[in-house]
C-alpha cells in the first residue's frame, strides 16, 4: 500500500504470546467430538444450576444436526438462531456448522424491523427462536408463525419457524479456512447492518489463542455473561472456553446483582466483560467484589484509566486489555497474562496476526487467519476494506509505544473535523470518564450551522438522581465543561454535554454511536 510504514507484529514477550496453535479441526464442532471422546463426563456448559457434560452436550448436538436435516436444511443454507445464551443456542451454533450452514445469531432484544432485516438479507432457510429465556425472541417467533417442537433432551423444545423455499445454498468448501461458519451482524458507525462471513477456522483461531493466552485450563469455570449473538462472546468467551476442556456458565441475561451472586457463590475463576458491565457491576458492588476469579479480562470498547483502577481496587487483581473487531473473529490484540500493564494499552498482536500501520494516518491495517471472509452480498463494502493479499483496514487509528505495545487513539470513522482540525471522541471521553459522577460518556460529531462540526458529549451519570433531574443535569454539564477548557484545545471543547439516564447500547454493552448522532441531530 502506497504512503504506509509496513511493520510485522513485533513479537511480544515470550511469555504472552508464545506458538500458533496446534493444528485445529475443519470445523467447530471438532471441539466437541475430541473432548467428548476423551472426557465425555467433564463439564462444558452450566445452565439452571445443572451441569452438561461434554459428551452429553455432543451427543444433543448430533440429535440436532440430525433435525435440522430432516427441517430440510442443506449445506450452504443459513440457520437463524434468535435467542440469549443458552444451552440451544450452543446446540445450533454447533449443529449448523456439522450440517455445513451457516449460524446467524441474533440477539432478541433487537426490533421487529431489525431482525426482518436480518432474516431477509442473509435469506435463512430455516429460523430457530429459542423463548426459554427470552419473552422477546417468543415474540419474534410468533410474528413469523414459528411453531414448537421437541428439542434434544437436555434442551426440552424450541421454537421453529417456517421452511423459507426461496433459499439458495452458498457453495460448500472442505477446508475451514474457506467455509463460512458464522454470518454476524454488525451495524458498526454507520448503523447500516452488514453480514461478516466469519470462517471455522478464524473462530477456531481466536478461540485456541484466547484459551492459551487466558492459561484456561479444564478446571477453570468462565462466566458467559456476554452474548453469544455478539463475536466477543461467541468467540473468545463460548468456543474459547470449550476449547480448553472448561465450563461455561451460561447467563442469558446481565444484572449486577445476579453477576455479583454468581461471582460469590459459583465458583468462578474467568470473567470477560465490556467496560461498561464492569462500571455498573462495581456501582452495585459499592465496595471490594467478593469472588474466586482470577483473571479478569475487558474489551469490546475503550477502557479508561479511571475505570481501569477502579475496577483493579475493587476485585484486587490487574485488569487485562484487549482489541478487536467483528471483522477479525474479533481478537487483534490483548496484554500479556502474566505481564499486567499500569496503562490502558491493548498489549500486542497475537500469534499469527501481522499488523502495519499507516505512517500519515497512524490507521491500523491487519492480516492473518482471524480476518473475515468478507461481508455478505456486498462486494463493494467489501473491497473497501479489504484487499486481495487478505490486509484489512481496521478503521482504527493506533499508536505504538516504545515497547510495541498497541495503543488505541480513535476511528477515523468516528473522526469529527472542527475548525479544520481533527478531533478524536476517544481523547474528549477519557477526560469526562475521569469524572466521579459519570459511569460513562459517548462523543459524537453533528453538523454546525457555519458548515462546521459540533462536537457533542453525552454523559451517563451516577450518584443521587443520577443526574435526572433538570438542575442537577445542568450543574453537572457545567462542572464537565469547566473540568475541560484547561485541559483540551478550544477547538476539541465540545459544543454541548447532554447528561442521560442511559447511553443507548448493544447487548454487550457497547454504546451505539449511530444513535447518539440521531439523538444530537435532534437536539435544539
Amino acid at each position: 500500500m502506497p504512503g504506509t510504514i509496513t511493520m510485522q507484529a513485533t513479537p511480544a514477550p515470550a511469555t504472552s504470546a508464545g506458538a500458533l496453535p496446534p493444528a485445529l479441526p475443519e470445523r467447530l464442532a471438532g471441539l466437541l467430538a475430541e473432548r467428548a471422546a476423551r472426557h465425555p463426563l467433564a463439564p462444558a456448559l452450566r445452565e439452571h444450576g445443572r451441569d452438561i457434560g461434554y459428551g452429553a452436550l455432543w451427543d444433543a448436538v448430533r440429535e440436532t444436526a440430525g433435525q435440522l436435516a430432516a427441517l430440510g436444511v442443506r449445506p450452504g443454507d443459513r440457520v437463524l438462531v434468535v435467542g440469549e445464551n443458552s444451552l440451544a443456542q450452543a446446540c445450533l451454533i454447533f449443529a449448523a456448522g456439522l450440517c455445513d450452514a451457516w449460524f446467524v445469531c441474533v440477539n432478541p432484544r433487537l426490533t421487529a424491523r431489525e431482525v426482518d432485516g436480518i432474516a431477509s438479507h442473509s435469506g435463512a432457510r430455516r429460523a430457530f427462536y429459542l423463548d426459554g429465556a427470552s419473552p422477546e425472541a417468543a415474540a419474534h417467533g410468533a410474528r413469523h408463525g414459528a411453531v414448537h417442537l421437541p428439542a434434544p433432551a437436555p434442551v426440552g423444545r424450541w421454537l421453529a419457524g417456517p421452511l423459507n423455499a426461496d433459499a439458495r445454498p452458498e457453495p460448500v468448501h472442505a477446508d475451514g479456512a474457506r467455509q463460512c461458519a458464522a454470518l454476524l451482524y454488525t451495524s458498526g458507525t454507520t448503523g447500516q447492518p452488514k453480514g461478516v462471513m466469519l470462517s471455522h477456522r478464524s473462530l477456531l483461531h481466536v478461540a485456541a489463542v484466547s484459551a492459551t493466552l487466558r492459561r484456561l485450563v479444564p478446571g477453570d469455570r468462565a462466566c458467559g455473561v456476554l452474548p453469544v449473538s455478539h463475536v466477543y462472546g461467541l468467540a473468545s468467551v463460548l468456543l474459547g472456553t470449550l476449547h480448553a476442556g472448561a465450563c461455561l456458565h451460561l447467563v442469558p441475561r446481565f444484572t449486577p446483582a445476579g453477576l455479583l451472586r454468581m461471582l460469590r457463590d459459583d465458583g468462578i475463576t474467568i470473567l470477560q466483560g465490556v467496560p461498561a458491565l464492569y462500571a455498573r457491576l462495581l456501582d452495585a458492588a459499592a465496595g471490594p467484589v467478593v469472588s474466586t476469579l482470577r483473571f479478569i479480562y475487558a474489551g469490546g470498547s475503550p477502557l479508561t484509566p479511571a475505570l481501569k483502577a477502579r475496577i483493579e481496587a475493587a476485585f484486587g487483581l490487574p485488569l487485562h486489555n484487549g482489541y478487536g473487531m467483528t471483522e477479525t473473529a474479533p481478537t487483534i490484540s490483548q496484554t500479556p497474562v502474566d505481564a499486567p500493564r499500569a496503562d490502558t494499552s491493548v498489549g500486542f498482536p497475537i500469534p499469527g496476526v501481522a499488523i502495519r500501520i499507516d505512517g500519515t494516518g497512524g490507521e491500523l491495517w491487519v492480516r492473518g487467519p482471524n480476518v473475515m471472509l468478507g461481508y455478505y452480498r456486498d462486494a463493494a463494502q467489501t473491497a473497501a476494506v479489504l484487499r486481495p493479499d487478505g490486509w484489512l483496514n481496521t478503521g482504527d487509528v493506533v499508536r505504538r509505544g516504545a515497547d510495541g505495545a498497541l495503543f488505541i487513539i480513535g476511528r477515523t470513522k468516528e473522526l469529527i473535523v472542527r475548525a479544520g482540525f481533527n478531533v478524536y471522541p476517544l481523547e474528549v471521553e477519557t477526560l469526562l470518564n475521569a469524572h466521579p459522577r459519570v459511569v460513562q460518556s459517548a462523543v459524537v460529531g453533528r453538523p454546525g450551522p457555519d458548515g462546521d462540526e459540533e462536537v457533542i458529549a453525552f454523559v451517563e451519570a451516577r450518584g443521587e438522581g443520577g443526574g435526572s433531574g433538570a438542575g442537577d443535569a445542568a450543574a453537572l454539564a457545567g462542572e464537565l465543561s469547566a473540568g475541560l477548557r484547561g485541559q483540551l484545545a478550544p477547538y476539541k471543547l465540545p459544543a454541548r454535554i447532554v447528561v442521560v439516564p442511559a447511553l443507548p447500547a448493544g447487548a454487550t454493552g457497547k454504546v451505539l454511536k449511530a444513535a447518539l448522532r440521531d439523538m444530537a441531530l435532534a437536539l435544539a
